[in-house]
């Protein structure tokens, strides 16, 4: 059984589009607060919609994980004070 299973097409494409949203919000504040963890869950998102038939624009990640084969901890990013 699907992880999806049982979610609604809209449903998936709002998942699928908070995480683009949430993407681009870290582009324009200089941050890196989206991972590794929601990219993954963004392309399962992204296989499921094309296996439903449906259309998305792919996301454009960032250069940090983008290239997930090297060590994102020598890259330079903006932290968030507290």
């Amino acid at each position: 059984m699907s992880e999806f299973a049982g979610l609604s097409d809209h449903f998936i494409m709002r998942m699928h589009e908070f995480i683009r949203n949430e993407v681009q919000a870290d582009a324009l504040a200089g941050t890196r607060l989206i991972g590794l963890p929601a990219k993954q869950r963004a392309d399962r998102l992204f296989r499921e919609i094309e296996r439903r038939g449906l259309f998305c624009n792919p996301i454009e990640w960032p250069a940090h994980l983008a290239d997930t084969s090297g060590d994102v901890a020598d890259r330079p990013f903006r932290s968030i004070a507290n």
